[in-house]
């Protein structure tokens, strides 16, 4: 704020388009306004089948120590059936996509007039996220479409229709060969250790390092090696005789 008051932004992320769904400012964020935020958003766009958050204490109360039960977002979730992923301890890269996010929003608001009330500030989140969503090309979905296209392209898994997905979170190291056990990318990524999200088919691969996405993707299954998606060099000429 222009008078140094620190402000907290609560922001709420489709996982696979990047749709911003809700970025909210308050002067602290508690559980309390998370559940009330994500019970705004369930109204605007139906309820999800997961989230994925930190392990913050607004978030989730697992590691707080002793026997304490819920928290009121965890309460929540629980009442409406859907299921609530967290971060693995110390990889925080698993929420890259929003920490990415978060980036991108702070890069945006250091260019802004610095907002004098909670009000001013959230005026400027409202024109940023109409920004984002409708206007901005985004380089990490296909064709560089904007988060509403790819939105609003698919269905959107509910509790009641996805109750058989299989998730996977694990790490890796790419090989030499540009691989891991699922096949991803190509060699200039050897030897970095990646994050992969897996649920179902659908496949992402983050640098554990940095948080960037270096592929996100849909598994073939009727293929063992999957394409790392770099378009192909030009054919070697045969040489001539």
């Amino acid at each position: 704020m222009a008078n140094g008051t620190t402000t907290e932004i609560l922001c709420w992320l489709d996982d696979h388009s990047r749709y911003a769904i809700s970025v909210t400012a308050h002067r602290r964020v508690t559980a309390t306004i998370v559940a009330n935020e994500f019970t705004k958003a369930t109204a605007q766009h139906g309820i999800p089948y997961s989230t994925l958050t930190d392990n913050g204490m607004v978030f989730t109360t697992r590691f707080a120590g002793g026997k304490g039960g819920r928290n009121e977002f965890e309460a929540q979730l629980h009442r409406l059936k859907v299921r609530q992923i967290n971060s693995t301890p110390n990889h925080p890269t698993t929420c890259g996509k929003v920490e990415r996010f978060h980036q991108t929003l702070k890069k945006w608001l250091t260019g802004q007039p610095p907002a004098t009330t909670i009000a001013a500030l959230q005026t400027q989140l409202d024109a940023f996220t109409d920004e984002y969503n409708h206007r901005r090309p985004h380089r990490s979905l296909p064709h560089q479409a904007t988060p509403t296209v790819i939105y609003t392209s698919r269905p959107k898994a509910t509790p009641a229709t996805r109750t058989d997905t299989h998730n996977r979170v694990r790490t890796d190291r790419v090989d030499q060969a540009g691989s891991v056990t699922l096949r991803v990318n190509g060699r200039h990524h050897y030897r970095t250790r990646v994050l992969i999200l897996i649920q179902d088919l659908n496949t992402t691969v983050i640098n554990a390092a940095t948080g960037e996405v270096l592929r996100d993707f849909t598994l073939d299954p009727t293929r063992d090696y999957q394409p790392t998606g770099a378009p192909k060099g030009p054919k070697r000429k045969k040489p001539q005789t």
